[in-house]
């Protein structure tokens, strides 16, 4: 009687090309991403030239920033509603410091740091310590901070505006390194494009090839699993929140110093736009499955929308429209390759 063949391990069976990219979460967002480009580029030549491209990568940037930090929290099975109104925070405290208090740019910069990652400190040990949803914790930091930059603006200038920072000690170097362009190709782009870019680059490392990465992984997916096998989730956790916070606090500089002043409302609304974009690049809402990459992809596709219905001669309002839209297809689509990926691992 002749013995059976042996069966390959499937373990260690190759995976083809179109199999590895068909489940990556950023699937989606790329097919939208050439949807959208091919959609406003066919009716618009401007859209489509250098100038054009920096014009959409210019909001695509600082939002891109943000939707990678929101992304990798996100991935850890978390959300920060206080991102938005932090990024105003921080302008505040920036502006108000170096104009009111005789502070220099780098220093008032530093003051606004510290004060943000204290914010994403409390927020991430109140999650972890109590067990609350992170959704009502950040909520709760929205609501206060809100207030507080509205109160201390309003009594200390009299208005909900504080402006001046062009006058500061250091203002020109800092603007330089966070505000200032860049020419490539004889085409300016803003140096905050550089930023974004790096940030997703290091995020995407830090996911793919480090520990802590897969820390955060494991936590979003089964916390519970984790800590079996020794994941300081806690820690991991407390660390993406502090990150968020950092991302707010580098918007909210890069703002005060391109346009030297700042509204007490800044920012507020734009924390469901970070959130938006990291689901259209891949992120689920429920943890654990996302990449940098997708949320910078969806930042993209924000920047396209925003200024491509505007090189169309389109009623600006079509933008909201657009957005739902594209947050509703994503949101299937990546539903339908998460399930085909688990389908591919069994």
């Amino acid at each position: 009687m002749t013995a059976a063949p042996a069966r390959a391990d499937e373990r260690v069976a190759r995976v083809g090309l179109a199999r590895r990219l068909i489940v990556r979460p950023e699937l989606g967002a790329v097919v939208g991403l050439v949807a959208v480009f091919a959609f406003f580029a066919a009716q618009s030549a401007v859209f489509r030239s250098p100038a054009g491209v920096a014009n959409w990568l210019d909001p695509a940037a600082t939002l891109g920033i943000m939707a990678v930090a929101v992304a990798l929290l996100m991935i850890g099975g978390e959300f920060d509603l206080s991102a938005g109104v932090l990024t105003g925070t921080s302008g505040l405290i920036l502006v108000t410091l170096a104009t009111r208090y005789g502070f220099s740019v780098w220093a008032a910069m530093l003051a606004g740091l510290v004060v943000a990652l204290a914010v994403g400190l409390v927020n991430g040990l109140v999650v972890t310590r109590t067990k609350l949803p992170s959704f009502i914790v950040t909520l709760g930091t929205f609501l206060m901070l809100q207030g507080v930059n509205l109160g201390v603006t309003k009594a200390i200038t009299g208005t909900v505006q504080v402006g001046g920072l062009r006058r500061a000690s250091g203002f020109e170097a800092a603007s330089a390194v966070l505000a200032g362009t860049v020419q490539i190709g004889g085409t300016s782009f803003r140096v905050a494009i550089l930023w974004w870019i790096a940030i997703t680059a290091l995020a995407t490392w830090v996911l793919m090839r480090s520990r802590p990465g897969n820390w955060i992984f494991a936590v979003g997916g089964d916390e519970q699993a984790a800590r079996a096998v020794g994941v300081p989730a806690a820690r991991t956790k407390i660390a993406l929140f502090m990150t968020t916070a950092v991302a707010a606090w580098l918007v909210g500089s890069i703002l005060a110093l391109r346009y030297t002043s700042v509204q007490a409302n800044i920012g507020i609304g734009q924390e469901f736009i970070y959130i938006i974009a990291a689901v259209i690049g891949g992120c689920l809402l429920t943890g654990g499955y996302g990449s940098a990459v997708g949320a910078s992809i969806g930042a993209v596709i924000f920047g396209m929308a925003d200024k491509g219905i505007v090189f169309l001669g389109w009623d600006a309002d079509w933008f909201k429209f657009f957005l739902g839209a594209m947050l509703l297809l994503a949101t299937l689509a990546n539903r339908l390759v998460r399930r085909y990926a688990e389908e591919v691992r069994r």
